[in-house]
């Protein structure tokens, strides 16, 4: 198995030094984590970052209130499928998806991989549905979800398997 670190578009979040440790000025440069596995039965993907759809639109898929906040570098080329596409390979390649939880950076390429089932914990997707606070409703965007039919939600009461992980 072959595993890639991909960063799906910084945030350049206020803050600076506080938030990351190392920045100059009020802007903190975060990275946003995904992971690309090659396995034996196709891609695997943890994570989206951003989206292409993010990318060409972000005032219809965001808050207001986070971009001000985190002001993206949104540059297509860093979007999760065109580093994939990168490497030699399709969207289609995509075989699961694994969202370790909700959040517009971490979901909004979902659209990106229409052939990939999606993997989540099924209190994230009932946290995320209710939309409860106004954070929440910042923090999970719907108009992400277009790839709502295709997810496989896990109870954390019960030990599930899944290409050899719990």
């Amino acid at each position: 198995m072959r595993i890639h670190h991909l960063n799906c578009i910084s945030q350049c979040a206020l803050g600076g030094r506080l938030m990351d440790h190392r920045s100059k000025g009020l802007r903190a440069k975060l990275a946003c984590h995904c992971l690309l596995l090659e396995t034996d039965r196709g891609l695997v993907l943890v994570d989206t970052g951003y989206g292409l759809r993010d990318v060409a639109d972000p005032r219809s898929r965001l808050s207001a209130f986070f971009l001000r906040l985190n002001a993206p570098e949104f540059r297509e080329e860093l979007t999760a499928v065109r580093q994939i596409e990168a490497l030699g390979y399709t969207a289609r390649d995509v075989r699961h998806i694994v969202l370790t939880h909700l959040d517009f950076d971490h979901a909004g390429g979902l659209d990106d991989f229409p052939a990939a089932a999606v993997h989540m914990m099924a209190f994230e997707i009932e946290d995320a549905v209710r939309q409860r606070s106004w954070l929440d409703r910042q923090r999970f965007r719907p108009q992400q979800w277009s790839s709502y039919e295709r997810w496989h939600a896990y109870e954390s009461s019960t030990m599930n398997r899944w290409f050899g992980f719990d």
